[in-house]
């Protein structure tokens, strides 16, 4: 979240920035117009407070003299209900100042390209060159049917459309890929965790996605808990509300994990295959950093994330998203995007950001300095990777002539040596 009082300090500054973000000047505007009305009504009920003491003084030594104290009694009672009024007012002045603040997007950070949606988006890299066919292309979802490793009609009658079986060498290679993925992350230097999948609303509001993305989850009927849409929730809130000791820091956490999305205006997109599915598997990367190093800690996990692109051998490119595109937390965000043959083009499997203090801010993770002051850590987050999606792209870039799909060499180990996917 970001800090008012930053805002009211320099809010042109603020305008300009969050308005590459699609804020609006006015957001600020009123956002400052409520802060002022919420810091008048403090300044207030402060002044009646001295007043209230000062009379409780003036009652207490009329009672000494055995003087009549009637009179300032009944003026400590109506300065009481005063208080009482302005300080309901104030509570709800803050409370709307703290949800119209929750509200805006982070800053993003002044060196990424400014533009209104993913058209603005500048590519840094291209790693590995895409395979020349020497027959046409299937796409994944034809290919997995035809193995029979991937079931979407059955999972569309169990549960609806976005659902899927794997079966098989499907079910196989999913779980070949997220052992891969972990153990390579192992040796990065993070440490593995088994996360809760259900939370409540402070964690939901401590990595951004509430108050404002509610529609976007899946929440449990009559409770305040949310299935996760990724084990960043879980793995960032981990710290909420605690100090972490300087020398623990940097922190690298990793966890595989279900993640639930409800998809809400993607009606048309996607709508077959493993891309954009309500359920699906993601190895998730969180890092917890001092703010002069999160910048380089950003780099290292977008490597650490092509790092299995590349040991995979599957061609993808880095981009970095545009103020139009970032997500909602995100100060700058880096997108490895995996060639898919079947549609010529390259899909995102990977999001890594820096969030910079907002999370921390949200979730109230902090860290003393070496004079004992205390500061909010900066948080990281990136996929390492989304599996269904690299299930997708493993299928469409190994696929062969005759219908099976060669095996990437650095998954063998994890199913028994086997070569190849065949029917």
């Amino acid at each position: 979240m970001l800090d008012v009082k930053m805002i009211r300090q320099e809010p042109d500054e603020f305008k300009r920035r969050l308005g590459t973000r699609g804020v609006q000047p006015e957001e600020i505007d009123n956002l400052l117009a409520e802060d002022k009305k919420r810091r008048e009504l403090l300044n207030r009920t402060e002044e009646l407070k001295r007043q209230r003491n000062d009379v409780s003084g003036q009652i207490a030594q009329a009672k000494r003299n055995k003087e009549d104290a009637s009179a300032a009694i009944a003026k400590m009672r109506e300065v009481g209900q005063e208080i009482k009024k302005l300080d309901e007012q104030a509570n709800e002045a803050v409370e709307l100042v703290n949800d119209m603040a929750a509200r805006l997007p982070n800053l993003p950070n002044e060196t990424i390209p400014v533009g209104p949606d993913e058209s603005a988006n500048v590519e840094l890299r291209k790693v590995g060159t895409p395979r020349e066919f020497d027959f046409e292309p299937k796409a994944h979802w034809d290919i997995g049917e035809d193995l029979d490793i991937l079931d979407f009609e059955r999972g569309a009658k169990v549960s609806g459309a976005r659902f899927v079986y794997y079966k098989g060498m499907g079910a196989k290679l999913e779980r070949a890929l997220y052992n891969f993925m972990l153990d390579e992350h192992e040796k990065e230097g993070y440490t593995e965790m088994i996360t809760p999948y259900i939370v409540n609303d402070a964690s939901m509001f401590g990595t951004g996605q509430f108050p404002k993305f509610k529609e976007d989850v899946y929440q449990l009927q009559g409770q305040h808990m949310t299935m996760i849409p990724t084990a960043e929730v879980p793995l960032t809130n981990y710290y909420r509300d605690e100090v972490i000791p300087t020398e623990d820091l940097p922190v690298y956490v990793t966890a595989l994990s279900p993640s639930f999305r409800s998809e809400a205006g993607s009606a048309g997109r996607d709508t077959r295959g493993l891309i954009r599915m309500h359920q699906f598997n993601k190895v998730e990367m969180v890092k917890y950093t001092k703010p002069e190093n999160s910048y380089e800690e950003l780099e290292k996990m977008t490597a650490n994330a092509g790092n299995i692109m590349e040991k995979l051998g599957l061609p993808y490119h880095v981009i970095t998203l545009s103020t139009g595109d970032m997500g909602f937390s995100a100060a700058m965000t880096h997108d490895l995007e995996v060639w898919m043959p079947a549609q010529n083009t390259y899909r995102e499997i990977s999001s890594c950001s820096n969030t910079e203090d907002f999370q921390a801010r949200r979730a109230h993770i902090q860290y003393r300095d070496d004079n004992g002051k205390l500061h909010f850590v900066h948080t990281l987050n990136g996929s390492g990777l989304a599996v269904g999606r690299t299930v997708a792209a493993i299928l469409e870039n190994y696929q062969n002539e005759d219908g099976s799909v060669t095996i990437p060499e650095v998954l063998r180990p994890y199913l028994h040596g086997a070569t190849k996917i065949t029917k």
